[in-house]
């Protein structure tokens, strides 16, 4: 068995109004069917796109379905650092 944190797609235009993202897309749910995830309350994420990246703790609301909550002040594009 692997602890590695799961990378889903995540559109990070695509925020609820608590800003967090919505995991209804097309890739996200890619991602998700492909990997056999069985989402829940509280598990940990990678979302990425093609430019940003950043950690999810996934969450289930029942106005949007899954979403992720992310620190939106950590959010990395990709290919830059931190430092």
């Amino acid at each position: 068995m692997t602890n590695a944190v799961p990378r889903i797609w995540g559109d990070f235009n695509n925020a609820d109004r608590h800003g967090r993202v919505r995991l209804n897309t097309v890739g996200a749910l890619r991602d998700i069917a492909a990997q056999q995830l069985a989402l829940y309350d509280g598990m940990r994420v990678v979302l990425s796109d093609s430019e940003l990246v950043a950690d999810g703790t996934i969450r289930f609301s029942h106005d949007e379905g899954w979403v992720a909550e992310v620190d939106w002040s950590r959010v990395v594009e990709v290919g830059k650092t931190t430092e």
